[in-house]
This record gives C-alpha cells, structure tokens and sequence, in this order.
C-alpha cells in the first residue's frame, strides 16, 4: 500500500485519474440564440446570478448561528447550491460581455482588466453595479424571518427556473435545469421551518407571524418585469416574472395556512427604482464589503 493510500483525495486521483468534478455545462451548446441581443443576454445572466449570489451570502452568515447544528448544514447547503448558479451564470454573463466588447462598461476595474470572468463579477463591482433583487439583499437578523425569505425567494426563484429549462438559450435551459432540483428543496426546507414556527409555541407563532407581516410586503418587487426580461421572454429565451405570480401566491396562501398564520398576497409590483436597475438599500454596500474584502485586498492573488 502506497504512503498516499492513507489520503481520500490522493485515492480518488489513483482510482479516477481526477477529483470526480464534473462541469455542469460540459457539451452545452453555448452560441447565443436568435434574436436575442447579446446586451440584454448578458444582463439578464447578472441579474439572475446577483441573486443568487447576494442571497447565498445571507444564507452563509447563519454558519455558527442556526438554532442547531442540523440547520447550519442545511443552510450551508442551500448556500452553496445558490453559489454554484452563481457562478455559471456569472461565467455566462463573463462570456458574452468579453464576446461582445462590453467588458466593464461604467467600471473602472473593468476597464483596466479588460477582459471579466466569474470572479471579477463578483468581487469588483460596486453595489450600484448589481443587478440582484433587493430582496435578496436584506440583512437575516431573525431566524423566522431568515426563514420566512428563504420560502418567498425559493419559490419565485423555482417558478422562474422551471419556465427557463425550455429557454431557447441552451446555457440558461441547462442551468435552470439543474437549479430546479435545487430549489425545490430550498423551498421546502423553509415551508417546513414556516409552519414548525409558527404552527408551535405562543411565542414562535408570534415571531413567524412578524417575519410574515414584515417580508411578504417585500415580494412584490419579483413580480417586476425589466424591460430586458420583457425582451428576451418575447424572443422565448427569458421568464417573465409577473407569470409566476399565481404559482408563488399558491405556495404561501398553503403554508400560511399550515402554518396558521394570517396572510395577505404581495401587492402590485413597483413600476420601477428596484434591484434591478442598480437601485439598491445601504445593507448592500456592507455585504459586498464582507463578500469582497480578501479579494479586494489581494487583487493578484491566485488560489
């Protein structure tokens, strides 16, 4: 027996020839499709990819603070499923940018780089350079109304993604694809929560009950629809978000009822002045100086 026998990644190499990791969009045809502007194309991978990231960088600040140890492998798994959509829309967003000329438009960093990959996305752009949601973005101080945002997210975020795995963008069809096992989960995983919480005790039905009352007024800045989604869903390559209004308002009229707590459907969408258009709140600036800080630091540093 070698000395390396004794080390679990060295007996993957001897018996693989590789770690096993697998790039989700190998064989993945990735021309852009007909009719789609490369522009709009690669705005709309940032936004979907803002989201996912600003959201799993919430998710992760639970990592020591979970009520219990179970839960903080839970979230740390949603998490980094959400980073891995990240990161492949973000190279998609990457990819089309650099094709098409428009690297780092209105950015310095950009500018001086050149050229962008998944990483400079998300390490250096300032908050008014994110395209995520701001409800994505909003700061997880209670674990009912962690919870409670997770439930509302995921359930747009899965209406959104199962209306894209038909995207005549086979990139985008492919990540959905994948997403949509994801996201399931994350939605059901924070249904559950919801209704532990506020099916329980006096106290943890009060406090679900607030988080409710406090986030669902929140949702319906999801059911906005950006002109670039109006574009790329008329060219069949986009969701429209303000389809998967049914849909999210059936998920939380059924757990609101499990979870025997009043409920009210989110309101009209904002006419505009949202996440999408680089309108964000003040916990942003602090998250992406959390998120970016290292890479700020060490902009040359390689891992």
């Amino acid at each position: 027996m070698s000395h390396t026998s004794d080390n679990a990644l060295h007996a993957i190499i001897e018996a693989t020839g590789d770690l096993g990791f697998r790039d989700p969009l190998a064989g993945v045809d990735s021309r852009l499709p007909e009719g789609a502007a490369p522009a709009d194309l690669a705005a709309y991978c940032l936004m979907l990819g803002d989201d996912a990231l600003v959201m799993s960088h919430r998710l992760q600040q639970w990592c020591t603070r979970a009520p219990e140890l179970e839960e903080e492998v839970a979230l740390a798994n949603i998490a980094l499923d959400l980073l891995g959509q990240a990161r492949l829309l973000l190279s998609r967003a990457a990819q089309i940018r650099n094709g098409a000329g428009d690297a780092g438009r209105g950015t310095a960093e950009g500018a001086a780089a050149g050229r962008w990959d998944e990483d400079r996305l998300a390490f250096f752009r300032d908050a008014a350079g994110f395209r995520n949601v701001r409800f994505a973005e909003a700061p997880h101080d209670d674990f009912a109304h962690a919870m409670v945002r997770l439930l509302v997210f995921s359930a747009w975020r899965l209406a959104l993604l199962d209306r894209l795995s038909s995207s005549r963008d086979p990139v985008l069809a492919a990540v959905a694809a994948k997403g949509v096992k994801e996201v399931a989960y994350h939605r059901d995983h924070a249904a559950g929560w919801t209704v532990r919480l506020g099916d329980g005790t006096e106290l943890s039905h009060l406090r679900a009950q607030r988080a409710w009352d406090a986030v669902l007024p929140e949702a319906a800045e999801l059911l906005h629809v950006h002109e670039v989604e109006g574009r790329l869903a008329a060219a069949g390559v986009a969701a429209d978000p303000s389809t998967a209004r049914g849909e999210l308002e059936d998920v939380l009229a059924r757990v609101a009822e499990a979870a025997t707590l009043r409920h009210r459907p989110p309101g009209r969408a904002p006419d505009g002045g949202t996440g999408r258009y680089g309108v964000h709140t003040p916990e942003l600036d602090s998250l992406l100086a959390e998120l970016q800080e290292v890479a700020r630091a060490h902009p040359e540093a390689t891992w």
